[in-house]
């Protein structure tokens, strides 16, 4: 059997985002975003670990505490000092493609301001710049967990209206600044993880919003991001007419956990959990499943009379995910061992084997939510994140030999050529940090996933060199065969 292999200009390449890299959190005018005040989680307390949901005096707490080793993204791995050195390393992988962020805050410090800030525009052209001069096409997510940390304070996040406007303001503003530079763009990184995180993707805070009406919050904040979205979808084609603008969602398969008509149910509905976001920003329009939904929940989302034409005139250009592990469902009463994930937890699925951090490892089920992202949109797709976060060993050479990381990323390689033969249309693929950085979720460095690893601690310890792994050659070989030698 013949197996069809990869477009011959697939972008194949890694994705890093601002908050997880640069450092230099006060330097040159930019203002603190709500990752800055995210602190690190320490091995002693990551079992009884949640998602930050913090209070207004909580977040005014961690501004104020300037010991910066208790929040680890404020240092990063100082990308914003050592990019040339990164994108060098990456341009000797052969990366055809780089996806980073633009830290909103480095643009409009408060997020709100009428004027932007120059320095922080000259960084990002500097880095186009560098990319370009390596070969290296650059993909830019606007908003990737980095809304600036006033504009939570001052107005509730993305439960306010107002930050529609201040988010279109920014987007026009890298457009016209980077139109010659960047081509490819994201709105807003995993936007359905509003509903897991309602802090880190919603940017409000838990004293903002009453506990009966979370879950009101969490769909009218989304809806204002659909509708940021649309605008920005406009903004682009208007001002890059050749260039390309997607959205993107945690890709999530959900199992049945048995053939019980209500496990299948179950997981039918968890699965429009994803879909859902995808549905309104692909398609332009509010899925009719969700009319229920709303009713039985008390959900009433308000709009403004122009939405829905926004919406649906200003469609994304391709569908970009995120691809970590799939998840089981069942029946609410469902007893049984529950796993970690990259952003919620699951049944345990038996079939499959998972990481150092329990997250279950699936690749076939990649190929299987590619087919169904295409049977639903037919649409080009983006695989803009994946890779295994593990303990990496220095030897005393000097060398790390991660052959569990080339194997999960062979496994996902391979499936992924096969939902190409399947008939999917595939951009690229951007392995999820290809130089080591700090965790989303814990903010340690000791999960790893890079190609490249980096001398720093938990603690933010070390030289900060960077050296190569042996999965470093190994991903080098897969660009240069464009996916077919994956040994």
């Amino acid at each position: 059997m013949s197996i069809k292999g990869f477009r011959e200009n697939f972008m194949w390449g890694g994705a890093i985002a601002a908050n997880q890299v640069e450092g230099s959190y006060d330097k040159d005018g930019k203002g603190p975003n709500i990752s800055d005040v995210v602190k690190v989680v320490r091995p002693e307390d990551r079992k009884k670990m949640k998602l930050p949901f913090p209070t207004t005096e909580e977040v005014k707490e961690a501004l104020a505490n300037k010991n910066d080793k208790d929040y680890p993204k404020r240092y990063g791995i100082d990308f914003y000092n050592r990019y040339k050195e990164d994108i060098a390393l990456f341009k000797e992988m052969g990366f055809k493609t780089l996806r980073v962020s633009i830290s909103w805050g480095r643009i409009f410090p408060n997020g709100d301001d009428l004027e932007p800030n120059e320095a922080g525009l000259k960084f990002y052209d500097d880095l186009f710049n560098e990319l370009h001069k390596q070969g290296i096409e650059p993909v830019v997510t606007l908003s990737h967990y980095e809304t600036p940390v006033h504009l939570a304070l001052e107005y509730g996040g993305w439960t306010n209206r107002k930050l529609v406007d201040f988010f279109e303001r920014y987007a026009q503003t890298v457009f016209t600044r980077f139109k010659d530079k960047v081509k490819y763009w994201i709105t807003f990184n995993e936007i359905n993880a509003i509903m897991m995180s309602p802090y880190i993707g919603g940017a409000f805070l838990r004293d903002q919003v009453k506990d009966e009406d979370i879950l009101q919050a969490k769909f009218q904040s989304a809806h204002h991001q659909f509708v940021a979205s649309a605008k920005a979808v406009k903004a682009l084609h208007e001002t890059i007419p050749d260039g390309q603008i997607g959205c993107m969602v945690i890709g999530m398969l959900n199992y049945a956990n048995t053939t019980h008509p209500e496990d299948v149910l179950e997981a039918l509905n968890d699965q429009r959990n994803t879909f859902f976001f995808t549905d309104v920003m692909a398609r332009g329009h509010y899925p009719a499943y969700m009319t229920r939904f709303f009713d039985d929940n008390g959900i009433v989302i308000e709009k403004d009379e122009s939405d829905e034409k926004v919406l649906q005139e200003n469609l994304v250009d391709y569908v970009a995910l995120s691809y970590y592990m799939s998840s089981v469902s069942a029946r609410p009463e469902t007893e049984g061992e529950r796993v970690a994930g990259n952003i919620m937890s699951s049944l345990k699925n038996p079939y499959l084997e998972a990481s150092d951090w329990g997250w279950q490892i699936d690749p076939k089920g990649l190929r299987t939510l590619l087919n169904m992202f295409t049977d639903r949109y037919e649409k080009p797709l983006f695989v803009v994140e994946n890779g295994l976060g593990a303990f990496d060993k220095v030897e005393e050479d000097g060398s790390i030999h991660d052959e569990y990381r080339m194997a999960y990323l062979r496994e996902h390689i391979r499936e992924m050529r096969e939902a190409v033969a399947d008939g999917v249309d595939l951009m690229g693929y951007t392995a999820w940090g290809p130089i080591d950085l700090i965790s989303f979720s814990t903010s340690e460095m000791s999960k790893r996933y890079g190609f490249i690893y980096v001398d720093q601690d938990d603690y933010g310890n070390g030289t900060l060199d960077r050296s190569r792994k042996d999965s470093f050659y190994w991903y080098q070989k897969v660009i240069e065969t464009n996916g077919r030698d994956l040994d």
